[in-house]
């Protein structure tokens, strides 16, 4: 669950900070955390919300019936099982519990709950399984089972033991029964504290079935996977993807996940695949599927953020769940996913669009609007669940604070407040305006349903139908039913039947070679692909499905051929070989057909390079990325001869431009850096040196620079003398700055400490950006403090471009970020200048000293402090409309929203999500914050003007300057005699001299509407 937020520098965020009125870090949220509107009764919840047209949305349950609410489950009786994880975020002392909620008048609204289990620490998820219930409680999966009928759980058993124990959204969770009869769970690694790291940093152990220790045990060691397992064969596994809280399968088997800024990818290829070829170096078995990036549009008023999380972004996705109920209107009503946003007190919705062997996943309805949003800023959605009905369920866990401590100010944690709200949670039922109400409240009998009733519900239109109907039929095990299941398995007027039917029967072990060939050419492609995989696991007990499976290779279906890709894997026959290669070179282009082909054995490696260079076309770049792929499982485990080879050939220099080249240096480079030795390559090092300096081709010269910083230069006079050669080059600016900028990266071959002087005189405006960038960059690899102390003594003179690059020098060692932090203090380096991302590893040090005065600084609040006789504004209700024409009359000169206005200043339609508060502070004050790329710049030429400015771009031969009002101008870097930044803004002070509270609040009005 994304309870936590930010997984910080282990993911980049795809956002910046946003901006306003040329100041950005001074507006962060407050962190005292009792100001503002206090909870909203249950009751009135529903007017606080803004919903898609069409919906209608209706309270199912509310405290004190509920509290906490992260999980649901209604079984095959109608009961609705609840987790209510009260813990979060730092309580283990076991109050957590499992609750049944029943409505007893039938009117679709809960009016009793029973705990049915408890002494639960923090438990994150939870699913029907044979008479009782699996719950995720890490590091354990336990199973409850009520023998008695009093609706309270009599049997509590751990099935699994050995996860890691850490932030609950980092915790196994969120149990699936899918359609291949796995259960799924979500994991992660636990090893992200500092601060709780005692209390949450358990990083789990092997994981293993605690009364069954002779199954298989998987070994987690801290990196998190998500697990699947099968309780009854004591089968247990890990995927190859990771997520958090929440993910879920289309209707054909995809699986979707996500986690606090990336709401929503797929895991593409198996585990299985990757494993058979150990040699296949593969960064990521999950494809990111937005194509809007991670926007969002909330509407809450007055929220209370903390310092690691931003406005309008994601940032706390979890609870992925696509819609599969069959009762929504168009385009709901297939192929869309939904997913929880709780900082922004939203639910996102999205639709899935093929796109070859994945999707794309489009935004769906309003436009700048979420599905479902909320103008309370307590309302924390967590969690869906696709009911009986066709509805979708929105979990609302309903506190003030959904931030975990870790991540938050000392000064919010004092305050007090963590828990507000535990005693609250809601649960809300969302339907299509002209709806059915939810029957299944007044009781389900599918329990009792017959196995040949059963059967008849594997078509049904709602997948909750569907797959607790083939959970039952696969718990029965009723051979009675297999008759019905195989002329299910052929209905032709009922595909989710049919796939249903065939997995089932593949549980109960009754699926035979001939109906998996049947459905081997299925009309519908989905049952198609599902198909190629059930051949799969039948391949050893019938082999006649091989030649069935290769006879596939036409399909029109993106995904049918991939998923034939990936299984033909297994053949080792020749025309198996030909099938895949065929495949591969017919969707080349597609990077996971790739993936797909070269997971087979790696046995043919060597053929297949060769088969791509005979057919290499230099107009197509997947050819590139082929050979790099195949090149790198030769450096890894190939013949030390066939490496020398590649490297002579790569290396060539000829008339005719070889534009494989590259490609096959940079992927020796992979693999040569995963061997554990690379001898045998002394006569090549001089060979990839001459390369270096001499080849005609850039990418070349720069690959065989990175192949020789894995095998490295073991002769001390070859070294010597390419190092001379180096400076040589560099010193020489008649040469192109391109080949002086790989010159400079040379040096990298052994410490730069001995060439700091000459670094440090290429860092001035003169230079080219390109060169400037490459010897800060170079000249910060030295290990002492040399770098630190010359990014201070030049900050005044270095350009947005170099501050950013100089602020990275900082952040690779605990004395360095002192310096830097030492800096800020004194006001040497401006906090503003430092990157979100950059401020998360500030605030997220391993040193707990660093980390707090880091937090100390960047938690820091002046807006208070600004103006005092302005305050009033804030209470007052703001004319947008009026607002609009101020802007106009004041703002417009120097700032563009919408269509209206000039680019001088930062774009304002990025700050509706801001507070109140943060906007007038920064209004009234230009120079409290003053943010990176705002600032006012004095550029003395060489002619003796002197020009001010912002900056509004740079290229490695010129700066661009911008003043309101006078345009741009483009200066050259040669006639720059000298440049310094004034700490000041652009914006002058004194609007307050021409607006009153009353005008300021219309202001803040029309800056907050959404464009």
């Amino acid at each position: 669950m994304s309870i936590q937020l930010n997984k910080y520098y282990q993911r980049c965020l795809p956002y910046l900070l946003l901006i306003i009125i040329g100041m950005g870090a001074g507006c962060k949220e407050k962190t005292t955390i009792n100001e503002g509107k206090g909870p909203i009764k249950p009751e009135k919840a529903i007017a606080t919300f803004q919903l898609e047209p069409g919906f209608k949305i209706e309270l199912v349950a509310s405290e004190p019936l509920v509290a906490d609410p992260v999980d649901m489950e209604i079984d095959e009786y109608g009961r609705m099982y609840v987790v209510e994880m009260h813990g979060y975020p730092l309580d283990k002392s076991g109050i957590g519990d499992i609750k049944i909620l029943s409505d007893a008048d039938g009117d679709g609204r809960m009016d009793k709950s029973v705990v049915f289990a408890d002494k639960l620490v923090l438990p994150f998820g939870i699913m029907r399984w044979k008479k009782g219930l699996l719950v995720a409680d890490a590091p354990n999966i336990l199973y409850f089972e009520d023998t008695n009928g009093d609706n309270k759980a009599d049997i509590r058993d751990t099935v699994l033991t050995g996860f890691a124990f850490s932030n609950a959204q980092m915790n196994a969770g969120n149990p699936l029964y899918r359609l291949d009869n796995w259960i799924y769970l979500t994991s992660e690694s636990g090893g992200t504290y500092n601060i709780y790291k005692k209390e949450f940093g358990y990083l789990g152990s092997d994981i293993y079935f605690l009364h069954h220790k002779e199954a298989p045990r998987l070994k987690l060691e801290g990196t998190g996977r998500t697990v699947r397992f099968r309780p009854d064969q004591h089968q247990l596994q890990l995927t190859s993807g990771v997520t958090q809280f929440g993910h879920d399968f289309d209707q054909w088997g995809h699986h979707l996940l996500g986690d606090n800024s990336n709401h929503i990818y797929e895991e593409v290829i198996a585990a299985p695949y990757l494993q058979r070829n150990p040699d296949l170096l593969v960064s990521s078995s999950t494809q990111t599927l937005t194509d809007h990036g991670s926007d969002v549009y909330p509407i809450t008023q007055n929220p209370k953020r903390q310092i690691l999380t931003a406005a309008g972004v994601f940032t706390s996705a979890c609870g992925n769940t696509v819609y599969t109920g069959g009762a929504f209107p168009a385009p709901f009503n297939k192929n869309v996913t939904f997913v929880a946003e709780p900082v922004s007190n939203l639910v996102h919705a999205d639709i899935l669009k093929d796109s070859g062997a994945t999707f794309v996943a489009s935004r769906v309805g309003r436009e700048h609007k979420e599905f479902l949003a909320s103008t309370d800023a307590w309302f924390r959605p967590v969690n869906m669940y696709v009911g009986p009905d066709g509805a979708l369920y929105v979990l609302d866990y309903y506190r003030q604070i959904i931030e975990h401590p870790e991540w938050m100010s000392e000064e919010a944690i004092k305050a007090g407040g963590l828990y507000n709200g535990m005693d609250k949670g809601r649960i809300y039922r969302i339907s299509a305006t002209n709806g059915k109400p939810a029957t299944w409240t007044k009781g389900l009998r599918l329990g009792d349903a017959s196995s040949e009733e059963l059967v008849k519900e594997l078509a049904n239109e709602n997948r909750w139908w569907r797959l607790n109907a083939q959970r039952l039929l696969v718990d029965r095990a009723d051979k009675g039913a297999i008759p019905a299941l195989m002329q299910m398995a052929k209905n032709p007027a009922a595909a989710m039947g049919r796939l249903h039917a065939l997995w089932t029967l593949e549980g109960m072990g009754a699926l035979n070679a001939a109906l998996i060939q049947t459905a081997l050419h299925d009309s519908v492609a989905g049952i198609r692909a599902n198909a190629i995989k059930l051949a799969e696991l039948h391949l050893s007990s019938s082999p006649q499905l091989a030649s069935a499976l290769l006879g596939l290779q036409n399909d029109r279906d993106p995904k049918v051929k991939f998923q034939l890709l990936c299984t033909i894997g297994y053949l080792n026959t020749e025309e198996a070989a030909r099938v895949r290669e065929k495949l591969l070179f017919q969707n080349l282009k597609d990077n996971w057909f790739q993936i797909a082909a070269l997971s087979a054995a790696s046995s043919q490696t060597a053929s297949l390079l060769k088969a791509v260079m005979a057919k290499y076309n230099p107009q197509e770049p997947a050819y590139n990325s082929l050979i790099q792929r195949l090149t790198a499982m030769i450096g890894g485990s190939g013949e030390i001869e066939h490496i020398r080879s590649l490297i002579k050939k790569a290396t060539l220099a000829s008339s005719e431009k070889q534009a494989w080249q590259p490609a096959v240096l940079e992927g020796l480079t992979e693999g040569l850096e995963r061997r554990e030795k690379a001898s045998g390559l002394k006569d090549e090092q001089s060979i990839l040196v001459d390369a270096f300096f001499n080849h005609p081709s850039a990418d070349v010269r720069n690959a065989a620079l990175h192949l020789l910083k894995v095998v490295g230069i073991q002769d001390d006079q070859l070294s010597k003398a390419s190092m001379e050669k180096a400076v040589s080059t560099i010193e020489n600016r008649n040469l192109p700055d391109e080949k002086r900028v790989e010159a400079i990266h040379f040096l990298a071959l052994r410490d730069p400490s001995a060439n700091a002087t000459l670094l440090k005189q290429l860092i001035v405006p003169q230079e080219h950006s390109s060169v400037q960038l490459a010897a800060l960059n170079i000249l910060s690899l030295a290990p002492d403090s040399v770098v630190t102390g010359f990014v201070l003594a030049q900050w005044p003179v270095l350009t947005p471009e170099l501050r950013d690059a100089g602020i990275n020098t900082f952040l690779t060692s605990p004395g360095r970020v002192t310096v830097l932090l030492d800096a800020i203090d004194s006001g040497k380096v401006q906090k503003e200048s430092i990157g979100f991302l950059q401020g998360v590893e500030l605030m997220t040090q391993g040193d707990e000293k660093l980390r707090k005065r880091a937090r100390s600084i960047f938690a820091h609040n002046d807006e208070e402090k600004v103006n005092k006789a302005y305050q009033q504004a804030l209470q007052l209700k703001g004319d947008a409309v009026k607002g609009r024409k101020l802007f106009i009359q004041s703002c417009a000169l120097c700032h563009k929203r919408g269509d209206i206005g000039a680019s001088f200043g930062p774009n304002l339609g990025t700050v509706s999500q801001w507070p109140p508060e943060g906007i007038m502070a920064n209004i009234l004050a230009p120079n409290l914050s003053i943010a990176a790329g705002y600032e006012l710049w004095v550029v003395e030429l060489n002619n003796g003007q002197s020009v001010q400015g912002i900056i509004a771009s740079e290229t490695p031969a010129a700066i661009t300057l911008k003043n309101a009002g006078k345009g741009e101008k483009v200066i050259k870097r040669s006639d720059i005699k000298s440049l310094h930044s004034l700490p000041i803004s652009a914006m002058p002070a004194g609007l307050e001299k021409n607006i009153n509270q009353q005008e300021m609040a219309d202001l803040i009005a029309f800056l907050r509407q959404n464009e």
